[in-house]
Order: C-alpha cells, then structure tokens, then sequence
C-alpha cells in the first residue's frame, strides 16, 4: 500500500465542491437579500412617516425578555403564510409563472420584515448565550461562503468586458451604496 491511507478521500472531495460552492452561492443570495432588504424596509418606513412607528416598535422590544423576542419573528411567517399558500395553489393548478412570482416575492417581503425586526431586536436576543453562539457560527459561515465564492467572482470580473455600460452600472451602484450610508 502506498503512503496515502484513504484514495478516495481526494476524489470525493471533488465531487462534493459543486454541492459547496452551491450552498455557499445559496447563503451569499440569502445574506445580500438580508442586507439590502432590511434597510429597504427602514426606508420605506421612513418615506411613509412611519419613523415613530417604528421607534415604538424599538422601545416595545427592548422590553420584552431576551427569549419573547424570538416569537417576534412568527410575526412575518404567520403573516405571510397565506401568500405562500396561494403560490402553491397556483403551482398545483399549473399556472407556473405566477406561482414563481407570488413565491418570490413573499419571500422578499419575508426576509426584508424578518431582517427589520431582526435589527431592532438583535441587542436583547443577544444576551442570550445560545443565540449568540448561533450569530458568530452564521457569522463564521458567511465569511467561509465568501471564501469559496470570492475567487470565482474576481474570475468571472476579469473575464467579462468593461465597456461604457458596465462602468456607468458599476457607478450608480457605488452612488446608490453611498447615498444608504448616510
């Protein structure tokens, strides 16, 4: 026998990098839905004079125990129930397109409440000892999924052309990230 112990080891690796570059993709669209999202909802909250609301809404939670502000987030998923549930109606009924739009966008609205909520309760759920362990390991995970993704996109940047278009994308989105800073 050879100085390596397990052949198969190498090779199955191989074959699941596809499995873990997907899931890492999967969890980066997540994470970028989560950031752009939430604060998508602040500022429609803040266009609709809803900022006192939403101040309320921070002072409520900030006194409720740490473990009440976990049932906080049934809210969006008890809400939202009913317009996932029409989605797979229109999905058994065959009506494909509508089904994929009406799921698409009670997701969106899922995780830009989930995400809102979240941030204004993040402080108390983390005086919990087990929350905060799960936080750093997502934490920890979102860091890993950029590893696994990053390399690829700075591939995928150099190969693909830089023309007038894309630079003037590219611009907008640096203007429109600078404008949510502020």
């Amino acid at each position: 026998m050879s100085g390596r112990r397990w052949p198969h080891v190498v090779p199955v690796r191989r074959l699941l990098r596809p499995l873990w570059l997907f899931l890492a993709l999967v969890f980066l669209i997540e994470a970028w839905l989560w950031s752009h999202l939430g604060p998508a909802v602040a500022w429609i909250a803040g266009r609709l004079g809803l900022p006192a609301f939403k101040a309320r809404l921070a002072t409520r939670i900030a006194r409720l125990p740490p473990v009440a502000t976990l049932l906080i987030f049934l809210v969006p998923v008890v809400l939202l129930l009913p317009i996932k549930l029409l989605g797979l109606v229109m999905l058994a009924r065959g009506s494909w397109l509508g089904a994929l739009a009406v799921l698409v966008l009670a997701k969106m609205v899922s995780v830009a409440v989930t995400a809102f909520i979240f941030e204004l309760a993040r402080p108390r759920r983390l005086e919990l000892g087990w929350f905060r362990w799960v936080y750093e390991r997502i934490v920890a995970v979102l860091g890993w999924a950029h590893r696994q993704v990053d390399p690829i996109k700075q591939r995928l940047r150099a190969w693909i052309p830089r023309g007038p278009l894309l630079r003037r994308m590219l611009r907008m989105r640096r203007r429109a990230h600078l404008d949510r800073r502020t």
